[in-house]
């Protein structure tokens, strides 16, 4: 197993099918991903809580699968080692992939972002870190990966967090076409969900914003 990223709560190791399930002749990749031990919390809560995440992002990502949403396959969740192993997405990520592109294929690829979000916002289920860093093309279709924040939550509050996380995070990798890109991203979120939807989560946005703003005036003064 190779070691590719480590977060605050998880290693994340790529390897193959045959090195975690004793198939020698399966060269499939997969990720394996380990929640890590927190020293500075008591045994039996560190325990608690990374099991319970463990089992909620396996959970998350079955419920997506149904739902219609291109992520990764679970292949299993050990919950005395708290791993969770899953299929490797292998692609282009989009955070790269989109600025190569010209402006058409760009937007196409946003609308196409933007049904996958409808279609795991019509499942229940926010993100929590929606970036196109975490969105792959594969075979001409776009994945979510890393699910390690998402949770089950269908209130109009969370998937307009969610679409405003989104929303930023474009602002910021792609600021020079990203008023454009994220219409498209709304345009694909009302062909899943529908247009009543469409204005409904637009407005929460901009009320999330407005909060953003009164917090930055407030600091000011």
């Amino acid at each position: 197993m190779r070691l590719i990223a480590q977060g605050a709560e998880a290693k994340i190791f790529e390897a193959e099918f045959g090195e975690v399930f004793g198939a020698d002749l399966l060269k499939e990749k997969v990720i394996v991903k380990h929640r890590v031990r927190k020293r500075y919390r008591i045994p039996e809560i560190d325990i608690k809580l990374r099991k319970e995440r463990t089992v909620r992002e396996a959970r998350i990502l079955h419920r997506a699968k149904d739902f219609g949403v291109n992520c990764p396959h679970v292949y299993e969740v050990n919950l005395r080692d708290m791993t969770i192993v899953m299929e490797f997405i292998e692609g282009a990520r989009l955070k790269e992939l989109l600025e190569r592109l010209p402006m058409e294929e760009r937007l196409e690829l946003c609308r196409e972002v933007g049904r996958q979000i409808g279609r795991l916002h019509r499942a229940g289920i926010v993100h929590g870190d929606l970036t196109t860093s975490n969105m792959i093309l594969r075979e001409r279709r776009v994945y979510l990966i890393d699910f390690g924040l998402a949770d089950f939550d269908s209130t109009l509050e969370a998937r307009g967090v969610d679409l405003h996380l989104l929303k930023r995070a474009m602002e910021s990798t792609h600021y020079k076409w990203f008023e454009e890109g994220f219409e498209a991203v709304l345009e694909g979120y009302a062909e899943i969900l529908g247009e009543e939807e469409r204005r409904a989560i637009e407005e929460k946005i901009e009320e999330i914003e407005s909060r953003g703003r009164y917090r930055e005036r407030s600091w000011v003064g």
